[in-house]
């Protein structure tokens, strides 16, 4: 039976208006706010008679997007093949620069290799005299002693301690995050001190929640290792940690100085680890960025194969993608919620399988088969999307079925504590439409979600 409440929905479109303005019209019941730079748009649309019905539409990157506090931007974005993809600079170590911009809390996104090797660009956000770097037992012997250089070389008034925490989404906890208090404590930092996440998603989360609370908030930065947290998780200031009922309950909204993203540290990541953040890759292109999407499919191998031009278009695009969304929807309260398709079952499996069995990513692309399955099932897509999801999650070697221990119940029972469950009702993000669009919405058919989880798992 179909959903009579419908408390909050959003669509995504990637489809431009021809309308080119900034303005506001005001009605009783209605009012209405377009934001554009042609070709591109972007709606936000809120009814008085509903107050919690969202509309959205917004294209993939490609201009940047303005607003009246917020006017100036770097995003960009090509889909021009893997090869024509570099970047001409009159300097060649110079790194590609994508800004996130939040009015005063505005950073940087650095993107390119080698950039350990310049220390100006850790050093310029750092404002006091005193670094914690936390990083963990499989990242530090790679590269702490080059951060730690980096952080110092030329500026001998900074001194660095470290905390190194156990590896893995297991250890994301309350217990581990006080090993990084116990640390910042222990050595008498202060206000004016800054944390610095040299890792991957779970390093960044955790020590992003620690500099959001300690000392009710202090200074941080994001050197993230792998491509999961390169493309998404050091992107935007979610923080956190999980709890055994449920991943990323605990924690915070809070913006790093800046990201360093050194592809160079690539060149260690274990292949299983490449090919859980490529999942989020590929996310973007289902959500909002259908020529991203179709890129991938013809460099899907390329990608596998570590091709370094393939790579860092990969990462530019998808941080383009999230910092845009980021700078227009920084708390989630409708837009970016659409960045977690496929991340409400992906969590279920997650905590009913236990943090750590399966990578993020590897959960994730099953939440995202699952949430195209049921989008199907709707009647919102095609099946050359159900198809061509398949094909190339199997091509990046992701699992596209949950493990077998995982039940309809267990589904149901974590969905139920998820983060975008709001008044009882479980928002999903589901395509609907062409390529490159989807919806954020508890309007839907339950037995669409029912017939999708007993078509996966045992009941």
């Amino acid at each position: 039976m179909a959903s009579t409440a419908n408390p909050f929905s959003i669509s995504l479109s990637s489809k431009p208006t021809a309308t080119s303005s900034l303005r506001k019209i005001n009605h009783s019941s209605d009012s209405f706010l377009r934001v554009q730079n042609p070709p591109n748009s972007v709606s936000l649309r809120s009814s008085s008679i509903s107050p919690s019905s969202i509309e959205l539409n917004l294209n993939r990157v490609g201009n940047s997007v303005s607003s009246a506090s917020r006017v100036k931007s770097r995003i960009c974005a090509s889909s021009a093949q893997v090869m024509d993809q570099s970047v001409t600079k009159s300097d060649p170590t110079a790194p590609t620069i994508v800004d996130v911009n939040l009015g005063n809390r505005s950073y940087p996104i650095y993107i390119g290799p080698g950039l350990l090797d310049q220390p100006h660009l850790l050093q310029k956000h750092v404002h006091g005299k005193r670094v914690l770097v936390v990083t963990n037992d499989k990242v530090g012997p790679l590269y702490l002693d080059k951060v730690v250089e980096a952080l110092t070389k030329g500026n001998p008034n900074v001194s660095v301690e470290s905390v190194i925490l156990p590896d893995g989404e297991k250890y994301k906890d309350m217990d581990t995050l006080m090993k990084v208090f116990d640390k910042a404590i222990e050595s008498r930092l202060d206000r004016r001190c800054t944390f610095v996440a040299l890792g991957g998603g779970v390093i960044g989360d955790m020590c992003g929640y620690a500099a959001a609370s300690y000392l009710r908030g202090i200074n941080f930065i994001q050197i993230p290792t792998t491509v999961m947290a390169q493309v998404d998780s050091s992107v935007g200031g979610k923080t956190g940690i999980n709890h055994h009922l449920g991943k990323n309950l605990i924690g915070a909204f809070y913006q790093p100085q800046c990201v360093l993203i050194d592809t160079d540290t690539l060149n260690t990541l274990p292949d299983r680890e490449l090919a859980s953040g490529l999942a989020e890759v590929i996310k973007y292109g289902l959500i909002r960025d259908a020529e991203f999407f179709e890129w991938q499919e013809k460099n899907i191998q390329a990608l596998m194969a570590r091709d370094p031009n393939a790579l860092a278009y990969a990462i530019k695009r998808s941080c383009e993608n999230k910092a845009e969304v980021v700078s227009l929807d920084e708390k989630e309260s409708g837009l970016r919620a659409t960045l977690n398709l496929g991340h409400t079952f992906g969590h279920a499996i997650e905590t009913g399988f236990g943090y750590g069995q399966w990578l993020h990513g590897e959960a994730v692309a099953v939440g995202m088969v699952m949430a195209v399955d049921m989008s199907y099932r709707l009647g919102w897509i095609d099946d050359s999307i159900v198809k061509r999801v398949h094909n190339i999650l199997q091509q990046a070697k992701l699992p596209t079925f949950p493990p077998e221990i995982m039940t309809v119940e267990m589904f149901k029972s974590v969905m139920a504590v998820d983060k975008k469950v709001a008044d009882g009702l479980l928002r999903l993000i589901l395509l609907k439409g062409p390529l490159g669009n989807c919806v954020f919405t508890g309007d839907y058919d339950r037995k669409a979600l029912d017939e999708t989880l007993r078509a996966f798992v045992k009941p």
